[in-house]
């Protein structure tokens, strides 16, 4: 299988940030608190600095959550770039329940093209090319695997094929509001036997996209470094990322970062 430079490079990167991420995870780490309140760890700091030493000399200019945000009048006029969340899922990073990934993924006019979701907890990643239509999952024994070797071992991804009654969703272990359950109850009016499946952090979309759930409401904030790569993984096997603001797939590189919700579907 040929893969392209800037996936390769992706990959590398996210292996080596979860290497990264993964030495201070076992040790007695320390929490801060952004100005959004959100928590940030040497982990977060470090994987970024990683993936940014792979990232910067493919030229194309990167938008990380730990990156200082370049302004819009110049963010507006790259046509591609890169979209990063060095460790998305913090909240369970600092739980140590294994459910936190890097995510990276590249941009061409607003539309993830490539994505890569590494989880290195449990040292499974997912990687796909938009264009190609193609999603692959490896389970790694090591961070230190050369792109050739996960090439031969990858998997293709296929979401379900639901003809049943029974639905899985989504659910987040931290996000589960009025507005997710509301879609709940919908379905079950619908006569449909609803099931949740909690995940965290962006695993979320690789469930949908792997076939092990149907699909996934996020009614609830997220910024684009949550969901570009998830959204790449789910498009390139014919999963849409709908806003439910525009009615239309999740847009990148904006002029403001937040996504409105969305869902996950077919």
């Amino acid at each position: 299988m040929l893969i392209n430079e800037n996936l390769q490079t992706a990959i590398k990167a996210s292996l080596e940030a979860g290497k990264v991420i993964m030495q201070i995870y076992d040790t007695a780490f320390d929490v801060e608190m952004k100005d959004d309140k959100s928590p940030l760890t040497e982990a977060d700091k470090k994987a970024n600095d990683v993936i940014n030493s792979y990232l910067i000399p493919t030229e194309i200019p990167i938008i990380s959550e730990e990156n200082k945000q370049t302004d819009y009048a110049v963010r507006k006029t790259w046509e591609t770039c890169w979209v990063v969340d060095p460790v998305d899922g913090t909240k369970e990073f600092i739980k140590r329940n294994g459910e936190f990934t890097v995510n990276i993924a590249l941009v061409t006019n607003g539309k993830p093209v490539l994505g890569v979701i590494y989880v290195p907890a449990v040292k499974t990643i997912y990687f796909a090319n938009v264009e190609n239509n193609e999603a692959f999952k490896v389970d790694l024994e090591s961070h230190d695997v050369a792109v050739e070797k996960i090439l031969e071992l990858a998997q293709p991804l296929q979401p379900k094929k639901n003809n049943s009654d029974k639905v899985e969703v989504v659910g987040s272990r931290s996000h589960m509001n009025q507005d997710t359950l509301d879609f709940v109850e919908s379905l079950k009016a619908e006569g449909k036997e609803v099931e949740i499946v909690s995940k965290g952090s962006s695993l979320k979309f690789c469930l949908v996209a792997e076939g092990n759930a149907d699909v996934y409401p996020r009614y609830a904030p997220t910024m684009e470094w949550d969901t570009a790569a998830g959204q790449a993984i789910c498009n390139a096997v014919g999963l849409e990322v709908i806003s439910k603001e525009t009615n239309k797939p999740l847009a990148y590189n904006k002029e403001n970062l937040l996504n409105s919700y969305f869902l996950v579907s077919k």
